[in-house]
């Protein structure tokens, strides 16, 4: 990130065992790290040092963690803040993200979520500055996306412009192929960078929540509302709200966003109260829209609304080399965390990776490095390193004389193997839900005395 130079991260605690603890464990990262026990401490270090990231304690005697946030804000431009805290609320949530802290981390937390949380927001850095370089007339140069294939130089080109807009986008493509990297690429590209990005998966919320966690309510609202709670558009006033799989809202909420879209406006469950809010919306789904839109599952007019800017991202497929350049990113990426030298990849090994065919994409790819720095001790990954499924590909070719059911049978099998039999990872490499997959596999179980 920094050409080769260590990242520098300061921590603000008023506890001496909360630094210590967190400078032993982000050193064992190979992060660079001061510490300070105060506030002002850690403005007069500010005023001194070279920081990417301030990781501050939010309460703290006589000046608050709040208050470093917004110093770093109005006086560093090249610089990360994330705030964590032993008395969590979500407003002190969205006064914090507000204020301009990238990331809310509540203790008591492990260290894998300090350390993703800490990744989160080095990547937000990264794709602030990539947007710096580009309004400095530089190429775009978006972190987090690689390739130059021409597929992919067409996707940075709709970054570019989209990031110079303020109208709504739709993303479309395959699981896995990167859509939130690129909606983040859009917004840290863009006028609205230093104001909030805010990430909602809408088919992972209950339908029944998805109304409070994206507008918010008002105390006494419903059962179980004990105190009122800003919702998702309210904390990402400002900046911008990614929308992921939009395409699995309901008619009803479908309704709702369209207001939100017309009127600039969101209400609160429970309040009669209109608020107004200054959001961009990015939304990203890998099912057809229109497709939903024929079959009266999805309302065109908010379609038309949310599609003012429209691209689709290319499958792993179809992106050429970009795959070697994606293995050798993620092959140092992987070897750096473990503390180990990036081992060599045989030209089998590659071949096969280079001509699988990726039904979970890039992320997909990812995973499948990962795992094979993690797992190997050798120098050279080979062959019998690989995941089952793409030893199979290359050492075994099946005839065309196959039914459909025996096809269908025989992939889901080997993905379901791959995933070591994780359903809901399997469903989403399969490009569809756990329900639609427990059915498959209760018809091939029925059909042919499978033992799925």
């Amino acid at each position: 990130m920094k050409d080769g130079m260590k990242i520098s991260i300061l921590i603000v605690d008023d506890s001496e065992d909360t630094l210590e603890i967190l400078e032993r464990n982000l050193s064992l990262q190979g992060f660079t790290v001061h510490k300070a026990s105060s506030v002002q401490q850690a403005v007069d270090l500010l005023g001194s040092l070279s920081v990417d990231l301030v990781i501050t304690d939010l309460k703290m005697p006589r000046v608050s963690g709040l208050d470093l946030v917004r110093h770093v804000r109005e006086n560093y431009r090249d610089m990360e803040v994330m705030v964590i805290t032993g008395y969590p609320s979500i407003e002190g949530a969205v006064k914090a993200v507000k204020t301009g802290a990238e990331e809310y981390l509540a203790k008591p937390f492990t260290n894998e979520e300090l350390f993703a949380a800490v990744r989160r927001s080095l990547d937000k850095l990264e794709l602030r500055r990539a947007g710096q370089c580009s309004s400095q007339g530089g190429p775009p140069v978006f972190p987090g996306l690689i390739g130059d294939s021409p597929a992919m130089e067409k996707v940075y080109k709709v970054i570019f412009k989209a990031a110079k807009s303020s109208a709504n986008v739709l993303i479309t493509g395959e699981s896995g192929t990167g859509k939130e990297l690129v909606a983040r690429a859009i917004h840290y590209s863009s006028e609205r960078a230093s104001c909030p990005f805010v990430t909602v998966n809408c088919g992972a919320v209950p339908e029944g929540l998805l109304e409070s966690e994206l507008f918010g309510h008002m105390k006494g609202a419903f059962t179980g509302a004990t105190e009122s709670r800003a919702g998702f558009f309210l904390t990402a006033d400002g900046g911008t709200i990614f929308l992921d799989e939009i395409g699995n809202t309901s008619l009803s909420m479908q309704a709702k966003l369209l207001r939100v879209l017309q009127d600039k406006e969101i209400c609160m469950v429970g309040s009669a109260r209109p608020r107004r809010v200054d959001v961009r919306i990015v939304a990203a789904t890998n099912r057809d829209l229109q497709s939903l839109v024929d079959k009266e599952l999805f309302r065109q007019d908010l379609l038309f609304r949310i599609k003012v800017i429209t691209m689709t991202l290319p499958p792993l497929r179809e992106r050429g080399n970009d795959i070697m350049s994606l293995i050798s990113h993620f092959a140092l990426k992987f070897s750096r965390e473990a503390g180990r030298e990036a081992p060599r990849f045989s030209e089998k090994v590659l071949d096969a990776l280079n001509g699988y065919s990726w039904p979970g994409n890039v992320r997909e790819l990812e995973n499948v490095i990962q795992q094979l720095i993690v797992l190997s001790d050798e120098e050279v990954i080979d062959v019998p390193d690989l995941p089952a499924p793409m030893r199979y590909t290359v050492t075994f070719h099946e005839g065309v004389e196959r039914t459909l059911r025996e096809v269908e049978e025989s992939h889901i099998r080997r993905v379901l193997e791959y995933v070591k039999g994780n359903k809901s990872r399997a469903a989403e490499i399969l490009g569809i839900d756990r329900k639609t997959l427990r059915e498959r596999m209760r018809a091939l179980e029925e059909k042919g005395g499978s033992d799925l």
